[in-house]
């Protein structure tokens, strides 16, 4: 890269990233939804825009409905941990009766505000799941993309739910450019489990320089954009972290960046903000200014991962 650069990958769900996890007792994630909704997106959307900044917004497609239609082009993933067809519970009604479930509002709103609107699939299913069939992830990404499209958006990046790759060859079909990759680090090359989540909590706790990492083509053209650290939610045993503990190692890994002249690819979910949007919603202001400081040194780009992409295929 000719300058460091700097990525900011939003998972936008709603309660589409969790629901078929918690069927039996839904409030919790309804009522997480809202405080979304009405304390986290316009004001992390207004930490971008005042700094003239743009991040991707990878969005749930059934976000771009503003009311129920019909779910019959679909052919619906066949999870093993789902009780009953994936659509159950899902409403007929408008976002402002179910703001929890729509969000045209919102994704007009990113649209105005220069925001890159990516793609996390049309109804979350996990793609790397054998639940998951070829047509099913077809369906689901040819919905998706349709759908954009009603609202001027072509879709070019693509973040999986809950990062577990599959169907990459339909990524490119559907018109993709690129998609975010795991982050390379030890625990994420031991695959899903405990050890991955304790490996990924212990860098949090120290505060570990997370990785910079440079994209690379896939063998169906499209560009991986490897994440370089998350940032964890405050809930539960994660509440105990202080906040500064995210921002450190957030900020180190911007400066090794810019010195790398590589990618810091940070991410999260708006939805996790939610727990408690004043710190959280700070954190983010500390990092976003620290990444403004190196930007107007020269020393750093702030990009999308679809302006990255696109530099890429310049360069090829």
């Amino acid at each position: 890269m000719q300058r460091g650069v700097f990525i900011l990958s939003l998972d936008f769900e709603l309660v589409w990233g969790s629901r078929d996890l918690v069927r039996r007792d839904p409030e919790p994630l309804l009522a997480a939804a809202r405080r979304t909704r009405d304390q986290v997106f316009e004001p992390l959307l207004a930490l971008l825009v005042d700094r003239g900044m743009a991040a991707t917004w990878a969005t749930v497609g059934h976000l771009f409905l503003d009311r129920g239609a019909s779910l019959a082009d679909l052919t619906p993933p066949r999870h093993g941990w789902v009780q009953g067809g994936w659509f159950d519970g899902v409403p007929t009604g408008s976002e402002e009766e179910h703001p929890e479930f729509f969000g045209r509002a919102l994704v007009r709103r990113l649209v105005e505000r220069g925001q890159e609107v990516g793609s996390h699939s049309f109804s979350h299913p996990i793609f790397g799941d054998p639940g998951c069939s070829v047509e099913a992830a077809d369906s689901d990404l040819a919905r998706c993309v349709r759908e954009a499209q009603t609202l001027g958006i072509e879709l070019r990046s693509f973040v999986f739910p809950r990062n577990s790759a599959g169907h990459h060859h339909l990524l490119a079909r559907h018109g993709f450019t690129c998609w975010r990759g795991l982050e390379p680090t030890w625990y994420n090359r031991r695959g899903p489990g405990p050890l991955r989540r304790l490996g990924h909590l212990a860098d949090v706790v120290a505060a570990r320089r997370p990785p910079t990492v440079l994209p690379t083509r896939d063998e169906h053209g499209l560009w991986v954009i490897p994440a370089s650290a998350s940032f964890l939610p405050v809930d539960g045993v994660r509440r105990a972290i202080p906040i500064e503990r995210r921002v450190t190692r957030a900020v180190r890994g911007l400066d090794q960046a810019a010195l790398d002249r590589r990618i810091c690819h940070l991410w999260s979910h708006p939805i996790n903000l939610a727990t408690d949007p004043p710190a959280t919603l700070d954190m983010f202001r500390r990092v976003l200014d620290h990444a403004a400081r190196l930007r107007d040194r020269g020393a750093l780009d702030v990009l999308t991962m679809g302006q990255v992409a696109e530099l890429m295929n310049q360069a090829a």
